[in-house]
């Protein structure tokens, strides 16, 4: 699906001519093109016109979470939803351990994690995988803790209606890749078994789980 953007608005002022340049010296094999304007100049809405126009596929990264969160906002009601994620630190808060010889005083690591902006992390990771263009909106943190694509790729369960499939490996891969089994309501990363039917709430997800029923080895 090509980078569309969707706005009532068109380029205005200084700002055709400067999508033309940026466009054209990227197209030209240019690595830098620095965009200058004052606040509420319509740097974003050019930016986002120059990524329609490149069509390709871009990260975004912002000194801090208030600036990688305005331009997630900002860029999602130009793009289509699924065009558009957001991939910043999870930590709400963050102790590193430490200690003070002066005092002799050990400080245990404590941290606190926020579960949506975790889950928007999966979210976007997923959108990597399944979506042929995509605009990730980071914060520098964004360089730290996924790893390598191959093996972020190994803990991924695919499967297809009509797979043959055993119920029991099924399982075991789910345990594998760190969900939880649950007896009761789901949560993100979790999934419930009764009889031949396994339910499961994927990390990305916090509402629209999924069900796989099992006819002998066959979903």
């Amino acid at each position: 699906m090509p980078l569309t953007v969707e706005s009532k608005f068109q380029p205005a002022g200084d700002q055709p001519k400067a999508i033309r340049e940026i466009v054209k010296s990227f197209q030209d094999g240019e690595k830098y093109h620095t965009l200058i304007g004052a606040t509420g100049t319509g740097k974003t809405f050019t930016m986002a016109c120059v990524l329609e126009k490149l069509n390709r596929s871009s990260l975004i990264i912002a000194p801090n979470k208030t600036l990688a969160a305005q331009l997630y906002s900002e860029l999602k009601s130009l793009f289509a939803h699924r065009q558009v994620g957001f991939f910043i630190s999870y930590y709400d808060y963050y102790q590193p351990e430490a200690y003070l010889p002066s005092s002799d005083t050990y400080i245990a690591k404590d941290s606190s994690i926020n579960d949506d902006i975790e889950k928007m992390r999966h979210q976007t990771t997923s959108q990597l995988f399944e979506e042929d263009k995509v605009i990730i909106v980071a914060s520098v943190s964004c360089i730290y803790g996924l790893g390598s694509p191959e093996t972020y790729a190994e803990l991924v369960v695919n499967i297809e209606k009509g797979q043959q499939l055993n119920r029991q490996n099924f399982l075991t891969s789910l345990i594998d890749i760190q969900y939880t089994r649950q007896d009761h309501d789901l949560d993100r990363g979790s999934f419930r078994v009764r009889g031949d039917q396994v339910d499961l709430l994927p990390s990305q997800s916090s509402q629209e789980g999924l069900r796989v029923e099992f006819w002998g080895d066959e979903i």
